[in-house]
C-alpha cells in the first residue's frame, strides 16, 4: 500500500459452538418490474438491538512485544532517509528523535506497546484479529466491553491474510458471534464494532461500496470495500449485517491523515473462517502451490500473444523444481481454467491453487502458441515468504553496450557484463528515464531474456524481433524480462513515438 494508506488489519472467525439469537429478518417487499414505488425502504430505524446484541463479543487487544532498536547505522529514529545533516528538519528529528547518550551504541531491544480490536467466536474463548495487531507479541491481552480483561495466548497466525486466532485462558460461557451465511451484495448495510485510537467499544455503520478490491496487501486480495467509518485501533475488528451475523473483518483504510475518510476493507467472511479454520485445527494454514510466476494479460499483451481476451495469467517463468516445471509449462503459456472453471486472472489463479491444498492433484488448462492444452499435476506445499524471496542480485559492474536510441536503452549482452546472471539475454546498462522503454517499467540492470518467444544473445536480435514483429502486422514486440523481483513479460510498442 502506498504510504498515505494507514492499515487496519482485520481477522476471521470460526463457527462458535453456540451462538447469539439474533433477530428475524425482515421481510422484503416484493418489487414490480419496473415500479420505483415497490422499492424497500432505505435502512432499518434503528441498529440499536443489533449492537446490544453483538457489542459483548467484541474485545479491546493490547499487546507488549520487544523490539530491536536501531543501531548507529539507521542513523535516528523518525528522521527521512533523504534529508541531508543541512536540512533544518534534520536538526529538528535529531533533537527530537535520537536517544538520549549519543554516539556508537550497541542494538538494544525496547518494549513497544500495540493496540486493536477483534471478537470472540466461540463460548470457551477464541478471538479472531489481526496478524499485525499481535505479531511479535509476548503478552496479550483482551478487555470486555462490562470492563473484564483477561490474558490470551496466540494459536496461530497467517502472514499473508493478515488474519490472526488467539485463545482466552480459562474462557467459559463467553459472548461470541457467527459468520453470516452468505455474502453481502454491494450496497447493504454493514455495521462495524470497534476499538478506534484505543477509546474502546464504538459503533459506526454505513454501506458494502464494492467487492473484490485489490489493495496490493497479498496475493489473495478480496476485499470488502465499506463505508462505516474505521479507524486504527479498528484492526482486527468485526463488520456484521443488519441481523448480527459477521460479514467481514476490518483491515486497512485508506486514508492521508490517518483517519477515516469513508474507504475501508474488509476481509470477506467466507474468506477468513477457512483461515481461522485451519488456524484452529492446525495452527498454520497450508496452500496448494504450483511453482510459477504469474501476471495479469495486458490488452498489450493479448495482441502481441495473438489472444482475443485478457482472461487468463500469463507464466511469466515456472520456477526450479516446481510441479509447473515438472509437468511441462513454460514462459508464454496462459492459464485459463483450473479443473474445467474458467481462470479471470492471476489473484483468481492464485486462490484457487491455494484453496485445494498441497498433496491434491489439479488439471490446468493453458494456451501456447494459440493452440489449446491441458495437464495434470500435483500440487506442492506453498514456501514461506523467506523460502521464495529472490536469490538473484543486481551488479553495478556493467559495460557500456550497444544503443535502442529510439527506445531510450543501451543493452550488452548479459555473458560480457559482470553479474550479467548466468550470461542468458541482454542486460540494460542505461536508460533515458523519460524513453519508451522506460515508460513501460524497464530499468537499468533488468536483463530481456527473449523476444517474441525468441531468445536473445547478440546486441542486433532484439531490433530484429522488433522488425519482425513490424512486418507481421503486430503493434508490439513482447519482451520477456527478469529482475531482482523475478521474471514479467512486457508489451513494447514497435512504434516508439506513439
Amino acid at each position: 500500500m502506498s504510504c498515505a494508506a494507514a492499515l487496519a488489519l482485520g481477522a476471521t472467525l470460526l463457527a462458535p459452538a453456540q451462538t447469539l439469537a439474533w433477530g428475524q429478518a425482515p421481510a422484503t417487499p416484493t418489487q414490480t418490474q419496473g415500479s420505483q414505488s415497490a422499492l424497500p425502504a432505505v435502512g432499518p430505524q434503528s441498529f440499536a438491538d443489533v449492537v446490544e446484541r453483538v457489542k459483548p463479543a467484541v474485545v479491546a487487544i493490547k499487546t507488549k512485544a520487544l523490539e530491536a532498536a536501531g543501531g548507529p547505522e539507521d542513523g535516528f529514529p523518525g528522521a527521512p532517509p533523504e534529508l541531508s545533516p543541512d536540512d533544518p528538519l534534520y536538526r529538528f528529528f535529531r533533537r527530537f528523535g535520537e536517544p538520549q547518550g549519543g554516539g556508537r551504541r550497541q542494538q538494544q531491544k525496547h518494549m513497544t506497546q500495540a493496540q486493536g480490536s477483534g471478537f470472540v467466536i466461540t463460548n470457551d474463548g477464541y478471538v479472531v484479529t489481526n496478524n499485525h495487531v499481535v505479531e511479535n507479541a509476548t503478552q496479550v491481552e483482551v478487555s470486555f466491553d462490562d470492563g473484564r480483561t483477561l490474558p490470551a495466548k496466540i494459536i496461530g497466525t497467517d502472514k499473508r491474510t493478515d488474519l490472526a486466532l488467539l485463545k482466552i485462558s480459562d474462557g467459559n460461557n463467553l459472548p461470541h458471534v457467527d459468520w453470516a451465511s452468505g455474502s453481502p451484495r454491494v450496497g447493504d448495510w454493514v455495521i462495524a464494532v470497534g476499538n478506534p485510537f484505543g477509546l474502546g467499544g464504538t459503533v459506526t455503520a454505513g454501506i458494502v461500496s464494492a467487492r473484490g478490491r485489490d489493495i496490493g496487501a497479498g496475493p489473495y486480495d478480496d476485499f470488502l470495500q465499506i463505508d462505516a467509518p474505521v479507524n486504527r485501533g479498528n484492526s482486527g475488528g468485526p463488520s456484521f449485517d443488519e441481523h448480527g451475523q459477521v460479514v467481514g473483518v476490518n483491515t486497512a483504510i485508506y486514508s492521508p491523515s490517518g483517519g477515516s475518510v469513508g474507504i475501508g476493507f474488509a476481509i470477506p467472511s467466507e474468506v477468513a473462517k477457512d483461515v481461522i479454520a485451519a488456524l484452529k485445527d492446525k495452527g498454520a494454514v497450508a496452500r496448494g502451490w504450483i511453482g510459477v510466476s504469474i501476471q495479469p494479460i495486458t490488452p498489450e499483451i493479448a495482441e502481441s500473444l495473438g489472444l482475443k481476451t485478457s482472461k487468463g495469467a500469463l507464466v511469466a517463468q515456472p520456477q526450479r523444481g516446481g510441479p509447473a516445471e515438472a509437468a511441462g509449462l513454460k514462459a508464454g503459456d496462459v492459464v485459463t481454467a483450473v479443473d474445467g472453471q474458467k481462470v479471470d486472472g492471476p489473484r483468481d489463479l492464485a486462490r484457487r491453487i491455494a484453496t485445494l491444498g498441497p498433496g491434491k492433484s489439479a488439471e490446468l488448462t493453458f494456451l501456447r502458441n494459440g493452440a489449446e492444452k491441458n495437464v495434470k499435476l500435483k500440487l506442492g506445499k506453498l514456501p514461506s515468504e523467506k523460502e521464495t524471496a529472490a536469490a538473484e542480485s543486481n551488479d553495478d559492474g556493467v559495460e557500456p553496450g550497444a544503443a535502442l536510441a529510439a527506445y531510450g536503452i543501451e543493452v550488452a549482452p548479459a555473458a560480457e557484463v559482470r553479474g550479467g546472471r548466468g550470461g542468458e539475454g541482454l542486460i540494460i546498462v542505461g536508460i533515458d528515464p523519460n524513453g519508451a522503454a522506460a515508460q513501460k517499467g524497464l530499468r537499468q540492470g533488468d536483463v530481456i531474456v527473449e523476444a517474441n518467444g525468441q531468445t536473445l544473445k547478440g546486441r542486433g536480435d532484439l531490433q530484429a524481433a522488433i522488425d519482425a514483429a513490424k512486418k507481421d502486422g503486430r503493434k508490439s514486440v513482447l519482451l520477456r524480462v527478469k529482475s531482482p523481483e523475478g521474471a514479467r513479460f512486457v508489451a513494447l510498442s514497435v512504434n516508439p513515438a506513439s
